[in-house]
């Protein structure tokens, strides 16, 4: 059993440890990527290490033969993964491990890929999956063998377009500099393309790799090298995205300061949120583009750490009545209005320079986000696999902002928080984690809710009880959206933190944890 005072006692110390790492690391702390490994296998094998990338294909293939997630959130990760391992079966180095697992991803996408089958709101997925399948029926080409499917809804006269394009050379949007991978050859040393500071492109490992080029690697003194070296984890994986200290930054202190947990952020943080900032917006990385979602949770963030700056920049993002994350997206987002929403209220002070548009704003982006709602109380999202992020940011956004007609719908969600818990006191879409439970917590916490009886307190105390009692250790399954499936970590981990703290500050909710512990123990 847990001391809750001393965990209390220790809260301060341990977001002060929090804060101080992540000041110092300017890349954020992200979980590895089977599609970018994958590319990197297939595209640069001359890179320091590939043995250890190619390796890690290996270990995370499952016994069915695919890699990734639940449900469709399998066929991208199965087919990069099974297209580098084809790659290097190819080579004069390969072991006999690595053609097996070649053939038995080979057969789970014979039964995964139909012309009719379904694809995940994931990154740039409708170009990603037809360029993978172009480079995998390629290989099967030379060795004779029926080529794959490709699904529906994916665009492959626009990735044949876009190919066309960089062979001409002309350049592509900036967002799509992310998944530049998918280009191919023609985006190798592409003249339009500019690196970042250290050498990234697009925030990729994938898409430096494929402009860098592998006889680029081979001679060796590009930067671009030093980035790809320094992504690389102790397992051999790569992230989907690299530096995302925005991101992770303007999400970690939004998290703690809405939590009401009092600490005082580290001025070089702060300073760091105002720096990334242009006439734009902010990006999450370097090499992406801004966007309305980091750019309304900076905003958020400077403002409940008491350093606002003006909204102003978010009206090249407003669509209608709702918010657009880039311009010609192809679906909206919700957990991004929901941050808009807080941004804009945390800005409406009386002062507030054409505070008139700002409030009518409030009022009809309030007014999409409820229409988003589906009739069980949930809201889905593109950034997220899971409803209980996107109901977490929509629930306590409208809670605070929305008026009657927000706290209405915040009301429905935590309804259905109560009614979707888990026999051990988790929450989840595929089976419980701590991730999901933590937005489950802060859904009832945070959206002040009451009820007539103590459901909600009972429901918050069981959670925090399974969080208290998992091992901190345990890895967290892979949720976020972006070409793969990804966990942010630093951004999981304080969730999780703000989650307990939130249920353990509360007296009676502390009491029910320690009765639910007490419990535990004797079962």
């Amino acid at each position: 059993m847990h001391s809750h005072a001393s965990w209390l006692g220790k809260a301060t110390e341990t977001v002060a440890a929090l804060l101080s790492e992540m000041s110092s690391d300017p890349s954020g702390r992200f979980s590895p990527s089977v599609y970018e490994t994958g590319r990197l296998v297939a595209i640069t094998p001359s890179l320091e290490r590939h043995a250890e990338r190619v390796r890690f294909l290996l270990t995370e293939q499952r016994p069915d033969g695919r890699w990734g997630g639940p449900g469709d959130y399998d066929i991208v990760p199965t087919l990069s993964a099974t297209d580098g391992l084809l790659a290097e079966a190819a080579r004069p180095t390969a072991t006999p491990a690595v053609a097996a697992a070649a053939e038995r991803g080979l057969r789970a996408l014979r039964n995964r890929l139909h012309p009719t089958g379904s694809l995940p709101d994931t990154v740039a997925v409708e170009i990603v999956v037809p360029s993978l399948v172009d480079s995998l029926n390629e290989r099967l080409r030379l060795r004779g063998a029926a080529p794959l499917s490709t699904p529906r809804d994916t665009y492959g006269a626009l990735l044949a377009g876009l190919r066309d394009a960089v062979a001409r050379g002309h350049t592509v949007p900036d967002k799509l500099q992310h998944s530049l991978e998918v280009i191919g050859a023609p985006a190798q040393g592409a003249a339009f393309i500019t690196p970042m500071a250290g050498g990234v492109v697009g925030c990729s490992p994938a898409a430096t790799a494929v402009w860098l080029g592998d006889e680029q690697i081979r001679e060796g003194g590009h930067p671009s090298i030093d980035y790809l070296r320094g992504v690389q984890d102790a397992g051999g994986g790569v992230p989907v995205a690299a530096p995302l200290a925005l991101f992770e930054r303007s999400w970690v202190l939004s998290t703690l300061a809405d939590s009401g947990i009092e600490f005082t952020a580290p001025a070089e943080l702060v300073r760091s949120l105002h720096d990334a900032f242009d006439e734009d917006g902010a990006a999450g990385g370097l090499g992406l583009p801004p966007d309305a979602d980091d750019t309304a949770t900076a905003l958020y963030a400077l403002a409940l750490l008491g350093s606002p700056r003006s909204p102003e920049c978010l009206w090249a993002y407003q669509s209608g009545e709702h918010f657009s994350c880039f311009p010609e997206e192809r679906t909206p987002s919700t957990s991004t209005n929901a941050h808009v929403l807080q941004a804009i209220g945390a800005s409406l002070s009386g002062d507030l320079p054409g505070r008139e548009r700002y409030a009518r704003a409030l009022t009809a982006v309030t007014g999409w986000l409820v229409e988003q709602q589906s009739a069980d109380g949930t809201w889905q999202d593109k950034w997220h696999a899971s409803p209980y992020y996107a109901t977490v940011c929509c629930a306590t956004a409208l809670a605070c902002y929305g008026g009657e007609a927000g706290s209405q719908a915040a009301r429905t969600a935590v309804g259905w928080v109560l009614d979707s818990q888990r026999a051990d006191g988790s929450w989840g879409r595929w089976e419980g984690t701590r991730e999901e439970t933590a937005y489950a917590l802060r859904t009832l916490l945070r959206t002040g809710v009451a009820r007539d009886d103590d459901a909600i307190e009972r429901a918050a105390a069981r959670g925090c009880a399974f969080l208290l009692a998992v091992d901190p250790g345990r890895r967290h399954p892979a949720l976020w959206h972006d070409k793969d499936l990804y966990t942010p970590l630093r951004v999981v981990d304080t969730e999780i933190f703000a989650a307990q703290h939130l249920a353990l500050s509360d007296p009676r909710i502390a009491a029910l944890v320690a009765r639910e512990e007490t419990r535990i123990e004797a079962s």
